[in-house]
């Protein structure tokens, strides 16, 4: 009867027989909250990883959307604190619907969702460089002006556990890391 239990326990760790278990071997763990450097804006803030949030969101304010040469872009400066008092532009990759939270809803505009400006930017947590979309809002009121949702943590492989902050430590990507996966 002994050797049941330790069948069991040795067959959990077979590869292949428990497919769960090789995938989240590959994966990285990361906290509830990370130092995430925001590469081509060399700044690093304190990011959010929030599991039951599809997007990412960067705090923005005066955020315009303009043509450069035919092309769509965004000008706006970071919603983080008075430092940032310089422009930043980048091409406008999509607009996203958000949807509305009740509180945010205006019957007035029967719309319960709001649109925002979507950019590519390039962030580094721990030793992983991903390219991940990332909406513009004023999110001063937040804590974190970074949130960093379920569709970029896909990007970064990441397993969140919610019980650590700062896991992976501070941002130490190689300017050659980059990888588009």
């Amino acid at each position: 009867m002994r050797l049941k239990p330790f069948l069991l326990i040795c067959l959990l760790f077979v590869p292949g027989l428990m497919p769960g278990l090789s995938v989240a071997a590959e994966k990285t763990v990361y906290g509830l909250n990370e130092y995430a450097k925001l590469a081509g804006i060399d700044l690093e803030v304190a990011a959010k990883l929030d599991t039951g949030a599809k997007t990412a969101s960067l705090s923005a304010r005066d955020i315009k959307r303009f043509k450069r040469n035919g092309e769509s872009w965004v000008r706006f400066y970071l919603a983080i604190d008075a430092a940032h008092s310089h422009p930043i532009e980048r091409p406008l990759a999509r607009v996203s619907k958000i949807k509305r939270r009740a509180g945010d809803y205006d019957p007035d505009e029967d719309k319960n969702y709001t649109a925002r400006p979507v950019i590519a930017l390039d962030i580094c947590m721990g030793s992983a460089l991903r390219s991940i979309e990332v909406n513009l809002t004023d999110r001063s009121a937040f804590q974190y002006p970074l949130l960093i949702g379920s569709e970029a943590l896909k990007r970064f492989d990441a397993l969140v556990d919610p019980s650590l902050k700062y896991a992976a430590g501070k941002p130490a990507c190689a300017a050659d890391a980059h990888t588009a996966e």
